[in-house]
């Protein structure tokens, strides 16, 4: 094969390779073929190495998109966690946790105890790990969901909204109990909630024992209903302790 057509063909498949939208190819291709050439590769795995390459850059770019597409406030890994300043009941339930066999059999998790225990790092955890794993997953607070649940009822898209939102294998829904509701949103918070129960994860996390949440809803049916439904077979974590907070921020400051 002459120069000229060896290149024309080169560009040829690098263009076939950008309409087809085959990045991993088009990005290893040339260097595939000099490696299969020196040392005489077949063809059936110079296409195996090839095809491998655009399997792995998918899956990677997929994970990727997990992530960002499931809105985490910051990136915090369960490798970062040091376990062992975790409250008791945490140390004892995090091999379980990170197994994550909840969200396969669609139970709950309710990480409830005083602020800076860890509660969070500890959802995001969890959470960045599922979309490593696969799991479609979104984070907010309740606050904020609260909110995009009464814009969407009053622009009239709710039922797209609940449709979208009930099909998350998991959802970390962050600080109950800082504010509480008016009626609408303690309903809506329910309903949506409840559409969930039994058949995809939510987390949890709250610095108000259960006796404590008619604060949030102002409504005991309510609040009952609500407690009854998202502890049902719910690994039910006790985090309160020391704050891991203070712990990091000890930890840094000693580093400096």
């Amino acid at each position: 094969m002459n120069t000229k057509v060896k290149k024309d063909m080169i560009k040829s498949i690098a263009e076939y390779t950008s309409f087809l939208k085959l990045p991993g190819i088009r990005r290893c291709f040339e260097a595939e073929i000099k490696e299969a050439i020196q040392n005489d590769i077949s063809y059936e795995s110079f296409l195996f190495s090839l095809l491998e390459k655009e399997y792995d850059l998918r899956q990677e770019r997929s994970r990727e998109n997990r992530i960002r597409y499931a809105s985490f406030p910051y990136k915090k890994y369960l490798e970062d966690l040091s376990v062992a300043d975790l409250p008791e009941d945490a140390q004892k339930k995090f091999n379980s946790l990170k197994t994550l066999d909840f969200i396969k059999s669609g139970q709950n998790v309710i990480l409830a105890g005083n602020p800076g225990t860890g509660k969070t790092h500890l959802a995001i955890g969890l959470g960045i790990k599922a979309c490593l794993s696969g799991y479609k997953v979104l984070y907010t607070t309740v606050p904020l969901l609260v909110n995009q649940l009464k814009e969407s009822r009053s622009q009239k898209v709710l039922r797209a909204f609940e449709s979208k939102f009930e099909k998350y294998d998991l959802v970390i829904a962050d600080e109950l109990g800082y504010i509480s509701f008016d009626k609408e949103g303690s309903e809506l918070l329910f309903t949506n909630l409840s559409l969930r129960t039994g058949r995809k994860s939510t987390i949890i996390t709250t610095n108000l024992s259960f006796e404590r949440w008619d604060e949030i809803f102002h409504d005991p049916v309510m609040t009952a209903a609500m407690i009854d439904r998202l502890t049902h077979k719910a690994f039910i974590v006790n985090m309160n302790g020391n704050s891991y907070r203070y712990k990091e921020t000890e930890k840094w400051l000693k580093e400096q």
